[in-house]
This record gives C-alpha cells, sequence and structure tokens, in this order.
C-alpha cells in the first residue's frame, strides 16, 4: 500500500468540498476565531509558489484552532476591481469582466490542489454588483458625516444642518476646509439651496476639491502614491506627473489622533506601527502667519521651531503653493514657470527622498516678519510640498541642514540665532541646554522655554496659534479608470447628489473603448447610457439629460482601496441583500482575530480599513473600533534565478566557468531549463527566442554549460518563478505545504530550492510507513511503551508551542525527529499513531485525512480534538548512570531515580561488570552522587 498522495489529495478536496466542512456557522456554543488573509488580486499569471506562503500559515492556525474546538472563521475571496485587468482590456478588447472571471477561476483551481480549509460559502468578489452595492452605501454615508473635533468621531450631517441653522457655525468644532467662513444662523437660514450645499461640501468626510495629484497620461488615470515607483507608474513604468484636478477626498486627517492612539491597542509587528506612526506624521508646534509685502496675502507655515523664529532667513513655498502665480514679479515670472513645469514631473515621493538635489527659483515678493518687520524673501523650492502643512516653510538655515544648503546654494545671508552653533544637529533637534542669542525677547533661553514664549508673543500679536500637525493628508479617492466601482451619483448644477440605497446598485455601464474620451473625460465618458433619471430612478440615455429630471453620472470610479477596506465584514455575513452585514453576525465575529499579508500595504489598505472601521463604529454600524486584532506580515520567498552569459556584441554564449575576464552581459535564462546540476538545455534555451536559434554556446570540457544563480525576487520577468501545480502533482500538497513553512520563519525571506523538497516528501513517505505494515494498514491496539508515549508528548509540547507562536519551521523539524524515533521504537500503537495523525492534520491535510479515515472514524479529522500535553511522560522514572572507576567510565547502569546512596552503591557493587573492574580489590571509597554519577576509587 504506497503512499499514492495524487490520488489521496483528489479524494480529500471532493470530500471537502461536498461536504462543506470547513463551513463556518454565524452561532455556536463554541468561542470564535476569525483568521483572514489579505485576498489575492487575481492576475491572469496564476499563483506561484511565493504567493500561497502566507494562506499556509494562516491555514495551519485555523485547523489548530478548529481541532483547540473553536468555531473558525476562515474565508477568501477577491480583489477584483483594478487597473491590470483594464490595461488588458485596452490592448485585446476583452471585457475586464471576462479576463477577471477566467482569472478567478484559475486562481480557485490552483488555491483548491493546496488544500485550504476556507469557507468557500462566503466567497467575495469587489467586482460583484451585489458586493459594491455596499461599498457605494459606505460611500454615501462618508458623504452624509462630518467630524466633531470636540466630541471625537463621525456624526450625521443632518445634526450639522440643525446647529447651523440655531446657532450658524462659529462655535463649532469641526474638521473642514481651511477656508469657511464664519456664518450666523441667520445668515444660513437665508442661503439659498445651492449655498447651503456648498458649505455643507467643505465639512462632509467624502468632498469634491481641487487637488494635487499624480496624473498618469499613458494610463489615463489618477495613481496613488504606492503605485509609483521611482517617478515612473508601477504598472507599465510610464512618466507621472503632478496635476490640479476635482477629485473626490476622504477626510481620513480628521481621523489622525485616532489611528495614532489605536496602534496601542493592536498586536502588530513595531515595525509596521513605525511605518504607520510615521506615515501619520504627529508633529506639535506652531501656525505663523507672514505678511506679503504689498498685497493683502498671507502666508502660512507650521513650524515645530517658533522658538527659532528669529533666525528666518527665507521663506520658500511649495511650487504647486496657490499663491506662487498671484506673488511672482513680472522680472521673474518666466524663471518660476519654468521651474514649476519642471517640478510636476516629479513625484512626491520622488521629492521627499531627494536629499541632494538643491533646486528653486526666486518669486521676487517678500514677505513681513512678524517681529521685526524685516523684509523676508520668498523662494519656492519642490523640497517643500503643496499637500504637507501649508506647503510653506519658513526657513532657518542655522537650525535646518536643508534650509542650510539651499540658503548657501542660493547664497541667501544666514542668520545665526544659537549660543556658539553653526547648522548643529543639536540646534535643529532642540537638544536640552540649547541657548537661543540674538532674538529680541527670547535672548538667553533654552530652548523649551522659548518655545512656549515664543507661542504666546505670536498669539499676542495675532501673527499664530499653537498647533498640532499631521503628515497624514486626505486621501484622493477618484480614478479616471473604467473598472472600478462607480460612485452613487449624479449632479445637479454642478453639486453632487446620492442615488438612494433602495435603488442601489448603480451598476457599472458597457463602454465601448476603455481610455479617456478625446475630450480627456474618463473611460465612463464612453458610455452612451449614463445618465439618473430622478422620476424613474434609473440609468438612461445620456441623450435625456434635460437638468430638471434627468441629470450626468459621475465619470470617475473609486480606487482599489474602496472594497477592500471593509470586506473582512461582508464576509460575516456575505449572502444578506438587506444590509452589509446583520447585526447577529457583526456582534458574533467582531473582528479579525488573525491577519495575514504584505508589510507593503502598511500605509495604504490597512490604514485606510482602520479609517473606515473607525467611521462605521462611530456611525453606529460597528461595534469594534480596530479591523485586525494580530497582524503578521509575511516574508517573501525568493526565486533562484538562472543565467546565460553573451560575449558582448556578439550572439555568443560562454559558460559560467570559462568566463575568466571576458566583457559579458547576464540574461536571465527560465529555470526550467537548468538541471540540479546547474547545467542548461541548450537546445530548449536555442528554442526558447528566435533571436537565441543561431547562438554559440562555449561550453565546459565536459559538454555542458553552466549557468550562474542568483537568489531574487520570484518573478515572471525573470523566469524563475515556480508553478505550485507542479510541485502539487510531482510530490502533493501535503509536501508543498510543509516544505514551505520548512523554508523559514514565516516574517522573513527566504529561497526557494526545488531540490530540497525531496526531503520533505521523504519524511512524509516515513509517517505513511509508521501505520503500513507489510502493504497493509495495521495499527497495534497495544499500550505504547513509555518511550514512545515519551516522543508523542515532547512532539505535542513542541508544536504546541511553535503554532501559538507562529514558528512553524521549527514545528516541521520536530515532527521529522518524532517520526524517525517512532520508527527506531518500530512503535504502531494506537495510542501513540492516532493523536500523532490529529497533531499533523493543520501542515498536512490530506495524509492525516486518510490515515484518520484508516484508523475507523467516519467524520473529517478537522472534527477531532487536539492531543493533550500530559507532563507526566516526560519526568523521568530512571537514570542511566556512568560507572567510573577512578575517574574513568567503563560502564553505564539504568537504575530507579528514586533509589538512596546505599541502595545505588550496593546495586553497583553487586553488578559483575563492576567485580570484573575490580579484579579482586577492594576500594578505597565509592562516590555516589544520586541522579548524577558513581564513581569508584581503590
Amino acid at each position: 500500500m504506497n503512499y499514492n498522495f495524487n490520488e489521496i489529495e483528489a479524494k480529500w478536496q471532493k470530500y471537502w468540498a461536498e461536504n462543506q466542512t470547513f463551513k463556518a456557522s454565524n452561532s455556536s456554543d463554541k468561542p470564535k476565531y476569525y483568521v483572514l488573509d489579505m485576498f489575492p488580486y487575481p492576475s491572469g499569471a496564476g499563483l506561484h509558489v511565493g504567493h500561497p506562503l502566507g494562506y499556509i500559515a494562516s491555514d495551519i492556525y485555523a485547523r489548530y484552532k478548529r481541532h483547540k474546538g473553536f468555531n473558525v472563521l476562515h474565508p477568501q475571496g477577491y480583489d477584483s476591481f483594478g487597473l491590470p485587468a483594464e490595461q488588458y482590456a485596452i490592448q485585446t478588447g476583452q471585457h475586464p469582466a471576462i479576463t477577471t472571471k477566467d482569472n478567478i477561476a484559475r486562481y480557485r483551481e490552483q488555491l483548491d490542489k493546496i488544500g485550504f480549509s476556507f469557507d468557500w460559502s462566503r466567497e467575495v468578489r469587489t467586482s460583484n454588483p451585489e458586493y459594491y452595492k455596499w461599498t457605494q452605501w459606505i460611500f454615501i454615508q462618508l458623504f452624509e458625516s462630518w467630524y466633531d473635533l470636540e466630541a471625537d468621531k463621525s456624526r450625521p450631517v443632518s445634526e450639522l444642518q440643525e446647529i447651523f441653522a440655531a446657532e450658524g457655525n462659529t462655535r463649532i468644532k469641526a474638521a473642514c476646509d481651511d477656508d469657511v467662513e464664519d456664518f450666523s444662523a441667520d445668515a444660513w437660514n437665508k442661503f439659498s439651496s445651492e449655498e447651503k450645499q456648498r458649505i455643507l461640501l467643505k465639512y462632509r468626510l467624502t468632498y469634491l476639491a481641487e487637488t494635487e495629484v499624480n496624473w498618469c497620461p499613458q494610463l489615463g488615470t489618477v495613481l496613488a502614491n504606492d503605485e509609483i515607483v521611482n517617478g515612473v507608474s508601477e504598472r507599465g513604468g510610464y512618466p507621472v506627473t503632478r496635476k490640479k484636478m476635482t477629485q473626490w477626498s476622504m477626510r481620513i486627517s480628521a481621523f489622525a489622533e485616532r489611528l495614532l492612539k489605536g496602534l496601542e491597542n493592536i498586536d502588530w509587528t513595531e515595525s509596521l506601527k513605525e511605518s504607520q506612526r510615521n506615515w501619520i506624521g504627529k508633529s506639535v508646534g506652531a501656525h505663523v502667519d507672514f505678511k506679503i509685502q504689498g498685497t493683502d496675502h498671507k502666508v502660512g507655515v507650521f513650524t515645530t521651531r517658533p522658538d527659532t523664529i528669529f533666525g528666518v532667513t527665507f521663506m520658500t513655498l511649495a511650487p504647486e503653493h496657490e499663491l506662487v502665480n498671484e506673488i511672482t514679479t513680472d522680472a521673474q515670472k518666466e524663471e518660476v514657470a519654468a521651474y514649476v513645469e519642471a517640478t510636476a514631473k516629479r513625484s512626491e515621493r520622488e521629492r521627499m527622498a531627494d536629499v541632494k538635489t538643491i533646486s528653486g527659483a526666486f518669486t521676487g515678493a517678500y514677505a513681513e516678519h512678524p517681529f521685526t518687520k524685516e523684509p523676508v524673501p520668498i523662494w519656492i523650492g519642490d523640497y517643500v510640498l503643496a499637500g504637507y502643512g501649508t506647503g510653506a516653510v519658513m526657513a532657518v538655515p542655522c537650525g535646518d541642514q536643508r534650509d542650510y544648503d539651499f540658503a548657501k546654494h542660493f547664497k541667501i545671508p544666514i542668520k545665526d540665532i544659537f549660543e556658539n552653533a553653526d547648522i548643529s544637529e543639536e540646534a535643529h533637534s532642540g537638544k536640552e541646554g540649547t541657548v537661543i542669542a540674538n532674538s529680541d525677547f527670547l535672548n538667553g533661553l533654552e530652548y523649551k522655554e522659548a518655545l512656549q514664549k515664543a507661542i504666546l508673543k505670536l498669539e499676542e500679536i495675532g501673527a499664530g496659534y499653537g498647533k498640532t500637525n499631521y503628515r497624514l493628508r486626505d486621501a484622493v479617492f477618484s480614478r479616471q479608470r473604467y473598472w472600478g466601482e462607480p460612485f452613487p451619483v449624479y449632479y445637479v448644477d454642478g453639486l453632487p447628489q446620492m442615488i438612494d440605497l433602495e435603488h442601489l446598485p448603480l451598476h457599472l455601464p458597457e463602454v465601448e473603448k476603455y481610455l479617456p474620451t478625446e475630450t480627456g473625460e474618463p473611460p465612463l465618458g464612453n458610455a452612451t447610457d449614463w445618465a439618473w433619471d430622478t422620476v424613474a430612478n434609473k440609468v438612461v440615455s445620456n441623450d435625456k439629460i434635460d437638468d430638471e429630471t434627468v441629470f450626468p453620472l459621475e465619470l470617475n470610479t473609486m480606487p482599489g482601496w474602496a472594497g477592500s477596506s471593509w470586506y473582512l465584514f461582508r464576509y460575516m455575513d456575505a449572502g444578506n441583500d438587506d444590509v452589509f452585514a446583520s447585526e447577529a453576525a457583526l456582534d458574533y465575529w467582531e473582528n479579525v482575530d488573525l491577519y495575514i499579508g504584505g508589510s507593503e500595504h502598511a500605509t495604504g489598505h490597512l490604514l485606510y480599513s482602520r479609517f473606515w472601521t473607525k467611521f462605521l463604529k462611530d456611525r453606529g454600524h460597528l461595534k469594534v473600533e480596530e479591523p485586525f486584532k494580530k497582524l503578521i506580515n509575511q516574508g517573501m520567498i525568493l526565486g533562484t534565478s538562472a543565467f546565460v552569459y553573451r560575449l558582448e556584441g556578439e550572439n555568443k554564449f560562454v559558460s559560467k566557468n570559462l568566463i575568466d575576464g571576458k566583457s559579458v552581459q547576464p540574461i536571465h535564462a527560465p529555470v526550467a531549463f537548468v538541471n540540479s546540476s546547474d547545467e542548461l538545455d541548450v537546445e530548449a534555451f536555442k528554442n526558447w527566442r528566435p533571436e537565441f536559434k543561431d547562438a554559440e554556446f562555449i561550453t565546459e570540457e565536459s559538454g555542458a554549460y553552466i549557468v550562474g544563480r542568483e537568489v531574487e525576487k520570484m518573478s515572471k520577468s525573470k523566469y524563475n518563478v515556480v508553478n505550485p501545480d507542479d510541485i502539487c502533482e510531482d510530490f502533493g500538497a501535503d509536501t508543498l505545504r510543509m516544505y514551505e513553512m520548512f523554508l523559514g520563519p514565516i516574517d522573513q525571506a527566504k529561497p526557494w530550492n526545488t531540490a530540497g523538497i525531496t526531503g520533505v516528501h521523504s519524511f512524509l513517505k516515513k509517517l505513511w510507513k509508521l501505520y503500513i505494515k507489510n502493504d497493509q494498514f495495521e495499527v497495534s491496539e497495544e499500550k505504547a511503551s513509555a518511550e514512545s508515549l515519551k516522543t508523542l508528548h515532547k512532539t505535542i509540547k513542541k508544536v504546541t508551542e511553535d503554532i501559538e507562536n507562529f514558528s512553524f519551521n521549527t514545528s516541521v523539524s520536530t515532527f521529522m525527529i518524532c517520526v524517525n524515533e517512532l520508527n527506531a521504537q518500530k512503535c504502531n500503537s494506537r495510542e501513540v499513531l492516532e493523536p500523532l495523525a490529529v497533531l499533523i492534520a493543520p501542515y498536512a491535510p490530506h495524509i492525516a485525512e486518510e490515515l484518520w479515515s484508516k484508523l475507523g472514524h467516519s467524520e473529517s479529522i478537522s472534527t477531532a480534538s487536539y492531543p493533550e500535553f500530559e507532563e507526566k511522560f516526560l519526568v523521568e522514572s530512571t537514570k542511566n548512570y556512568p560507572i567510573s572507576f577512578n575517574g574513568k567510565m567503563r560502564f553505564t547502569m539504568e537504575l530507579p531515580m528514586d533509589m538512596s546512596k546505599d541502595e545505588i552503591e550496593k546495586t553497583v557493587m553487586a553488578d559483575e561488570r563492576t567485580q570484573k573492574q575490580l579484579d579482586g580489590r577492594t576500594p578505597k571509597k565509592v562516590i555516589v552522587v544520586p541522579g548524577k554519577i558513581v564513581n569508584i576509587v581503590g
């Protein structure tokens, strides 16, 4: 009876699917546990062996928790809107829905082959109208909400309107646009409906505003910062420029402090928490207003060091600052315009990362120092960002390195306000003891005292005030794409109106082209039926727009993070048509107990989902403040790439060991063409691409062409991808699962080496043979030996500790040791082998199910209780004493641990081996150390 893994795995995968073995209930007497993976974007390439790493870890834990008596929710779905499917549609003309459906089918096939315990009855797809109906609903809830800074929570806009009608807005503290003007209740009540709507837009949590965005002309869309790498689009490598556009934005900045504080209450890695802290970027300091000479304008700046205000030498504005055009003098307009144009081609990330390049332009304008009234020259420089703070800085070269470098480069005179200081790190950081000098009323003060006094003086003269600032900016929520959630928005006189829930979802329309229109509108501008009839409450032809009862619909779509910000809650009640999830389901599951995914989502998805969760709690739709209690970032599985070496300027390849200083160009070769000895299949390589058909290969004396090897990211472009289907076919899914865990700690990067997988496969064959004797399944009902019980229980102890600590690699090693020991002990007792099958089931579920069935059980092994560790089996009852003569060990004796010294001495002295060593001599003394040694001196 051989270990036929292909047959076994197909059998149990079919059984799990037919019996819905892992379907979770929304009510149970068992404690709940919710395990979730960051759901995949289904690409056409399918999975490679690096993708399932986190899924295998989460599956082990989910299965473990089921064995421990928990009602486990372990769902899976697809983040199925996105730019790749749209780009493919543009290239081929095929609708993104078709490619997405095909890609999902491929992913599902691959995931099933690996044997995950997913509850597929709860599958979600963000591109399904049944799902994005509720994404649209959440958007409407945000639109109908504002943020009360005093209550520190979101509240309905209807309540805000009541406050305005009763007392105006002068006493209200809200997160709102900077240009909101004060008005009385009487004024509010006299405003027209249109005026009221425009004012409310300045308070809503999702709002329309002209915003600086990352615009990619070739892709025809706005990109998020994390979609840009080295100044170009991650998708396609196209140039990205800064551009002002009217966009929907989310007022996430209102939640900045709560997002910071919430990090203290969740079990995430410190590095990930620090990423979010840095992204939120809390700074305490002051807002300072500088009047611009000869105008009615003021430039506001935020500074953490208002005590250095007497060191202000110049001001720097972001090139995009709204005042640049208005204050630039005629003489400087050409230079400034050229600089602004050049800067627009650099992304914010590129500008933030570039600390070496010094560039800028003088506007010709001057500000007035609030205390000295001296003129302060105003420059623009791309090291200042429009979206951070006020988009302007007061430059203090003696206290800031970048200001200092800028001043030196442009020969701007520097004011020194620190006692015995040049451009020092101490001065910049405000180190204890730093003394302010040359600074009027701040002279001689240490920085802390000076800081407080500077703020008081600024407030006295009306030129500033103390302020806490955050780097976190409101999130742009519009995308100029087709394949995304449509906004449930139509426009009356240019003002947004929401479609009622009862008429959702607003379906994505059909279009002929997926590119922007010839006039530059987003792809939805190509739709012929994209107008909202407010009487019939349905989408109608654009020809019917009359701006009386039929109005134009929003042409932008939502970004990818819209659907992923709340999907965890939809899994709780995925089939509910009436609400995004029932109150009972939300109360039962609460939030995710264990979340596994990549650290690259730290400042994107993970931040946005925390924001949406807090908002939904504020509005009474959730009872939890955080979406994910514990978060683990899985590391990356790296590929071992293969390289061939082409001689420069020739179609000739030289074997790695024969390069000898020759000028060569390394070229990636498909790893499928290379054997375990690093030898290239030359004919396969020649037939791979036409340009290599007639290539010449200089080989080793043996005739082999040896490739170079390098560990790097597993990627199609590097031809080092390993398909998990091949591993499952050749070695089995259980082997794949255990090998991926065996590679190293879950949170670290590790290289893949297919050659190493045979060891894990051999282990599973050894496990199988424990239960199979003489080609028959044979398990003894006799009591296990003390030795075998000891092996079992030390394995239970170690594996349990490893699972709880997510040290899956060391538990695989423990299993190997256990099986080797049990084989050596010739153990085939049910007392040991039955709990062993349950213990290994989370790691290798298919073989465990088969063995469990052969052990006589009719139910899935997933219903079995986890083996209990019993300390008594590890307690030693005997001791193997070394028996020494004059300090030299001659033999050993197994003696009971509870023997007294006298009994030990008598037993040892009576042994014939002792008598033989003494050869009739009487020892001078016998030294006995109970539990350690016996030494006979004589």
